[in-house]
């Protein structure tokens, strides 16, 4: 197997690859039959086939779903691991710059009509953590890489990714409704209780044991209420979103349209959470 057209030979005689036209290749895909290089081989059960027949038989053939009807995927816990990262960098980029944590952190002034509304705060306070605190980022982080390794896989990563973006809203939605609207707040623990929710729901579901689920979200419950600093609404409103979101996740039923179903309830979910932001938004009134 060489490179280029050898000199004195007919071009037409010469098998070449149908993507490199340069390149000679006597190795033929085991599917198609065309010439192959070396770089447009791929290894098959048996022989090789060309990266097009690779391409359409992907295409072509369903893909694997979970339990719950997500994608099957390979390897490390994307989502997780990306969400890890990105509280990361912010956490890195709120100490090494002043205002990043002003600029993103939420408070109900931010949807109200009082000041100009900046509700996409109610997502990005849930990648901010306390710089003063360390033990914050930690807890958050490390509980969203012991229950994401879990979940993940359980969901497929686009409805994973939903229901933890859906409990960091709800969470926003609680502090709005719940607390002082001149009180800002950030943290994940929003979106992680979110996902303590959405474990027990799956956990039920499959029949598996939640009773260490229970006392741990009740453990982290009533620190809310007895620790100060730790904002208890967010812990709330994340634990009935998120649960909210597994429940719709977890208990539609197999069929055609299950996807359908799933995806058309998680958007109602947002819809009702949006509507209770501009309720709250509207009844906000500040202190004397």
């Amino acid at each position: 197997m060489t490179y280029g057209i050898p000199a004195g030979q007919p071009d037409e005689d010469v098998p070449v690859c149908p993507r490199h036209p340069a390149r000679v290749s006597y190795v033929r895909c085991q599917r198609c039959g065309r010439p192959a290089c070396p770089e447009c081989q791929r290894p098959a059960a048996v022989g090789i086939q060309c990266v097009d027949c690779v391409r359409d038989a992907q295409r072509l053939t369903p893909a694997t779903r979970t339990i719950f009807g997500g994608t099957v995927r390979q390897g490390k816990p994307l989502v997780t691991f990306s969400l890890i990262g990105a509280c990361v960098a912010l956490f890195l980029a709120q100490l090494a710059i002043p205002g990043v944590t002003d600029a993103l952190a939420y408070a109900g002034i931010y949807t109200s009509g009082i000041v100009t509304p900046e509700p996409w705060r109610m997502i990005t306070a849930a990648f901010l953590h306390s710089t003063g605190f360390l033990l914050h980022i930690g807890f958050n982080m490390y509980a969203l890489w012991i229950i994401g390794q879990a979940l993940e896989p359980l969901l497929g990563r686009a409805r994973f990714l939903a229901l933890y973006l859906i409990a960091a809203f709800g969470g926003s939605v609680a502090v709005l409704l719940l607390t002082n609207p001149l009180q800002g707040v950030v943290g994940a623990s929003g979106a992680v209780f979110g996902l303590f929710g959405a474990m027990l729901i799956v956990q039920r579901r499959r029949g598996g044991d939640v009773r260490q689920l229970v006392v741990l979200i009740a453990i982290n419950t009533v620190l809310g209420f007895v620790v100060s600093g730790i904002s208890w609404q967010a812990h709330l409103g994340g634990l009935l979103a998120g649960s909210a979101a597994a429940a719709i996740i977890a208990y539609t039923p197999r069929s055609s349209k299950r996807s359908l179903i799933q995806w058309s309830g998680l958007a109602a979910l947002t819809v009702i959470l949006l509507v209770l932001a501009f309720v709250g938004a509207s009844l906000v009134t500040f202190p004397a």
